[in-house]
């Protein structure tokens, strides 16, 4: 087999296309296949920089972990980072090339970007045995679909099959799934193969008479009915859902090693961008990870991590209105922990001049690190190695900012005074060794009893992740009818279902 395709759609946003794609992609490399994952464009402030220094959606750099490769820009060619509700940075190939309104994108710059998305996913086919594409949305967004170059548009273009995942946990599925498919047009339809019910809870029985009737409705079948799964939830695209106050990250259900637990409070600023920084965090025995908007909330906070964000001159804004940065000044003179990640690290120095991201120019940081950071309009991406606390430290650099550091004490690029910390890397904290000697050092600040695991390995908690996702294909899925469609694409002769496009 070479250049095989799948195109994984969604009824809505959050359907789960994501950790499908991951767990195809997973299930076909563990029988051999050489595998690659694909999403022509991706809108998401959670980001990842590959080895060649492009910057792509972290779901896709997890999908190609999934399929056991390295990421690449073919991978994610378009990828849209809002700075607002109405405008977006967009990355083509992995470089930003300039920042576009939601109207003048989809009223003609989108069209423009049609061959080049093509012209990777045949560059993938041409290498891999399979693709297994990943659409965005909803494949029936009807005001859209003329300028589609991440669903049905791609489908069509390159002959792919289509199967449409619902989210049965949000009820509805079976009127999303009728729709979906009535809303397309007819040359559109022919290439829904059927679909895929995703975080079903109790007996499957009971769905089945619903699944005979939706086939006698549309024509197509159900290829498999997914269990609902805890803490499957990794490297999600949508950084502005989780910052909803209360959110938590899932952590290991292990009991702490030491006598205490060690509390993680992550400021929810405004445009926050890869927040799954915390996530290795989160994977530690006995330490409690959540998402807050309230001063009183850091109160009972052994440590306090301000994200990074696509606006930091906003998120300096919004934690003075809220009175979070009073809390983080008077934490900072009680020598309790902080730790600021790029776009927070910035927050926390002396100053910031920004033409670029907000135009605000020269603006008064926290002035919790001596660093003064001017925004350029280059963005720096790259994958740095380091030693910190007397660890090895690997992570990457996604940011317009560049810092002055003007004292303190060394820290990968920043400094840290005090209990207060500063980087910009992203993603040091997956490092194992490095983890646990931060996490004693903020013990230690805090006054807790805490003791990081001898032997928690991140990478290969996600590892175990992606085989999870693996084994839900594999054992709730149709895996015989998937890899036809792969391989021959939709079946002939799918009826149509009215009334189709308007």
């Amino acid at each position: 087999m070479r250049g095989g395709g799948l195109l994984v759609a969604g009824t809505t946003s959050d359907a789960g296309k994501s950790v499908v794609t991951a767990g195809i992609c997973r299930w076909l490399v563990r029988q051999g296949i050489k595998v690659a994952p694909f999403k022509g464009q991706n809108m998401s402030l959670n980001s990842f920089v590959t080895r060649e220094g492009a910057e792509i959606g972290r779901a896709q750099a997890m999908q190609a972990q999934a399929a056991r490769v390295e990421p690449t820009a073919l991978m994610n060619p378009v990828l849209l980072k809002p700075g607002g509700d109405r405008s977006s940075q967009v990355v083509l190939m992995g470089r930003p090339v300039g920042e576009m309104s939601a109207r003048g994108y989809h009223g003609g710059r989108q069209q423009t970007l049609f061959e080049p998305v093509m012209a990777c996913l045949e560059e993938l086919r041409g290498t891999y045995d399979a693709v297994i594409c990943e659409g965005a949305g909803s494949p029936a967004e009807i005001n859209l679909r003329r300028t589609d170059i991440v669903n049905m548009g791609i489908a069509r273009a390159a002959k792919l099959p289509v199967v449409v995942v619902g989210d049965i946990d949000r009820g509805g599925v079976f009127a999303q799934f009728f729709g979906t498919t009535a809303l397309l047009a007819s040359e559109d339809q022919s290439l829904v193969a059927g679909y895929l019910v995703n975080k079903f809870r109790g007996d499957v029985t009971l769905l089945e008479p619903g699944l005979d009737m939706l086939h006698g409705l549309t024509g197509r079948r159900t290829f498999g009915v997914l269990p609902y799964a805890h803490g499957l939830g990794i490297d999600e695209e949508d950084g502005l859902r989780v910052s909803l106050r209360g959110t938590v990250r899932e952590s290991v259900v292990a009991p702490p090693v030491g006598e205490d637990v060690l509390r993680v409070a992550v400021c929810a600023v405004p445009l926050m961008s890869n927040f799954t920084d915390v996530d290795a965090l989160a994977a530690e025995p006995g330490v409690v990870v959540r998402f807050v908007d309230r001063p009183e909330e850091l109160v009972d906070a052994d440590l306090v991590v301000v994200p990074g964000t696509r606006g930091t001159v906003k998120a300096l804004a919004w934690l003075r209105e809220r009175g979070l940065a009073d809390a983080l000044v008077r934490r900072a003179a009680e020598g309790r922990p902080v730790l600021g990640v790029c776009g927070g690290f910035q927050a926390l120095g002396e100053r910031i001049e920004d033409e670029v991201e907000s135009k605000a120019g020269v603006v008064d940081g926290l002035g919790l690190l001596p660093v003064r950071v001017r925004f350029a309009p280059g963005k720096t991406l790259a994958r740095p190695v380091g030693e910190a606390l007397g660890e090895r430290v690997e992570g990457y650099e996604i940011h317009h900012g560049v810092a002055e550091v003007l004292g303190g004490e060394a820290f990968l690029d920043g400094c840290r005074v005090g209990s207060v910390w500063g980087t910009h890397w992203h993603g040091s904290l997956e490092s194992d060794g490095f983890r646990r000697a931060f996490l004693r050092e903020v013990a230690a600040a805090a006054g807790r009893r805490f003791v990081p695991a001898p032997d928690t390995s991140f990478g290969a908690l996600r590892e175990e992740q992606l085989d999870r996702l693996g084994d839900l294909i594999e054992e709730h899925a149709d895996t015989d009818a998937l890899l036809r469609l792969i391989e021959e694409g939709a079946p002939e002769g799918l009826p149509f279902v009215p009334p189709g496009a308007p």
